[in-house]
């Protein structure tokens, strides 16, 4: 494949801009520079090894994932700071957890006193070193349990429990997809507020805070120079999508797949042999890149017809056209290698990982 045109490429195939893509890693890196907060992206938005040794030779402490096998994965590949920002729960997952623990410092959210005991317990039963975070709701209203009292609480008992606690994470990403500005700015920094004063409180109660986990790509100016944050957790900025693009500026799209124009329509329209198995609509309907006058109008199984707003125009059966991805965590999870491209051939062919879920 490496030193093949892209347009010699069996369709529909992701592609990924690798200048674009090496941009937008040298800028996140360049921020993080010389600042007490550092990068811990998130491996879940890209899912490739090979990304994610890169993003640790660009300056970032460790990586952050969300499922066990990821973890594995990463941990087999030679990667040994690893959080896994979200909870588990179950005996299976936490002996897994527990033997994955035996060969990196592995740090797992909690947010449940059930799940603690349970930890605690296996932790004995296996002589297991567990490391944990407590997880605290920032308003997304998805896991954590409440900053303050909650918060410190949970923290007591993993300690009383026997389990290595390192501090805290947060994920505020119902803050994420909004627009740059000072109203942005103003309920971030609140919820930065919530978790640093959590960090207090839990500090006062003689109880030491080592980690501090926050922030995604649309707040990582924000987040990332916080006092007291000590990492963030940023992952879409490296390939970027459409969807994301306007409320995370400073970084753009690498990622299209290459589909092939299948049937034509003079005057009307053009189908492409790309639908939702191919590209994700999760989040809208993909746009056409490099080609102006056409829109997509909906995404099938194996097909996208796209209207011709220009009837004299429109490529013609046979050829090959890119549409721009527009949610790529969904995208990406429908292909099974991406191919790196650089001046519109081959350079390499990066393996997507998968899991059992």
């Amino acid at each position: 494949m490496k030193g093949k045109p892209v347009h010699a490429l069996d369709t529909p195939a992701l592609l990924v801009d690798l200048a674009i893509m090496e941009s937008n890693l040298a800028k996140m890196a360049a921020f993080f520079q010389g600042k007490r907060a550092k990068l811990r992206p998130h491996f879940k938005n890209h899912r490739v090894l090979a990304l994610a040794a890169r993003q640790m030779e660009a300056g970032a402490i460790g990586i952050t994932c969300a499922r066990l096998w990821q973890a594995e994965a990463l941990a087999g590949h030679g990667i040994k700071s690893i959080l896994l920002a979200n909870e588990i729960a179950g005996e299976r997952p936490i002996r897994q957890f527990a033997e994955l623990s035996r060969q990196v410092p592995i740090v797992v959210a909690v947010d449940n006193a059930k799940v603690v005991a349970d930890m605690a317990r296996i932790a004995r039963e296996t002589h297991a070193k567990l490391n944990v975070v407590v997880d605290v709701d920032l308003g997304l209203k998805r896991c954590g349990v409440q900053a303050g009292e909650p918060a410190v609480g949970l923290a007591r008992q993993v300690v009383e429990s026997g389990l290595q606690f390192r501090g805290l994470m947060g994920y505020e990403g119902h803050l994420q997809p909004l627009l740059p500005g000072p109203d942005k700015e103003k309920v971030v920094t609140q919820a930065m507020e919530w978790l640093i004063g959590s960090k207090r409180m839990i500090e006062r109660a003689g109880i030491s805070v080592e980690i501090v986990s926050c922030g995604g790509t649309g707040d990582y100016q924000i987040a990332g120079q916080y006092p007291g944050v000590t990492e963030n957790q940023a992952g879409s900025f490296l390939l970027m999508d459409t969807w994301y693009a306007p409320f995370a500026p400073d970084f753009k799209p690498a990622l299209s797949v290459l589909a092939t124009v299948i049937s034509k329509t003079p005057g009307e329209r053009v189908v492409v042999d790309a639908g939702v198995k191919a590209i994700s609509g999760e989040r809208g309907l993909p746009t056409i890149k490099g080609i102006a006058g056409l829109r997509v109008k909906a995404l099938h199984a194996e097909h996208a017809p796209i209207e011709l707003l220009d009837s004299a125009a429109g490529p013609e059966v046979g050829d090959k056209i890119e549409l721009a991805v527009q949610y790529h965590d969904g995208t990406i999870h429908l292909h099974q290698r991406m191919f790196g491209i650089r001046n519109g051939v081959v350079e390499e062919v990066l393996t997507i990982e998968r899991g059992a879920s």
